[in-house]
């Protein structure tokens, strides 16, 4: 059976994401460091805090063969552009960009010798426009460019690098926006309305 290892699975998109690979008959590692809202139990959990950069190798030890990697933690605050707090910066630029870049790493080294893998980031339409919370565009913007890198260094080893850019989504991530935030945002989506997590699991699995 074939794994995936989905990051930041406890809920949202992630846990979506999960139950859509369960579906599938894939072996699930639901990686997260907060389990408190997951209710799948056909995944095997991995309670990880990806702030922990340098764990991440051991994390993996003994976890088997992965087939697929799907990067969808993320961190997202809502401070404006001049009172960002050094910390929350450091976290964002942490699990949203170097985390994912460790992990590919990491993953890359086994579905090489395999001659086979694949690997789904997930950036944000926030990559291509100015977002209201500086650092998280500029990490969703980041994962897009590391996606391209990846793909041409890994494609000729059979290993399959590919990205999708959700807009506006229904998450406890997008609960916490302001009001305004989310006027500004919905101005900018065609459809005019927000997506499910399902819909955006489809699209990676």
């Amino acid at each position: 059976m074939n794994t995936a290892l989905i990051t930041g699975a406890g809920r949202g998109i992630g846990l979506a994401t999960a139950r859509a690979f369960v579906r599938a008959g894939w072996r699930v590692l639901a990686l997260d460091k907060d389990f408190s809202t997951f209710d799948l139990e056909e995944a095997d959990r991995l309670e990880f805090d990806l702030r922990n950069l340098d764990r991440i190798p051991e994390a993996l030890e003994d976890q088997g063969e992965i087939h697929t990697l799907v990067n969808n933690a993320g961190v997202l605050y809502c401070d404006p552009y001049d009172a960002i707090p050094e910390a929350r910066k450091r976290e964002i630029l942490t699990v949203n960009l170097e985390a994912p870049a460790k992990l590919i790493e990491c993953i890359s080294v086994q579905m090489k010798r395999r001659k086979a893998g694949r690997i789904v980031n997930v950036g944000s339409v926030a990559a291509f426009t100015g977002h209201p919370d500086l650092w998280y565009g500029i990490t969703k913007a980041g994962i897009l460019n590391m996606t391209k890198a990846w793909a041409k260094e890994l494609g000729p080893h059979g290993v399959l690098v590919n990205a999708v850019a959700p807009g506006p989504t229904q998450t406890a991530m997008y609960d916490q926006l302001p009001q305004s935030r989310k006027d500004g945002v919905m101005r900018s989506v065609y459809s005019g309305r927000v997506c499910s997590p399902e819909e955006v699991a489809a699209a990676i699995l």
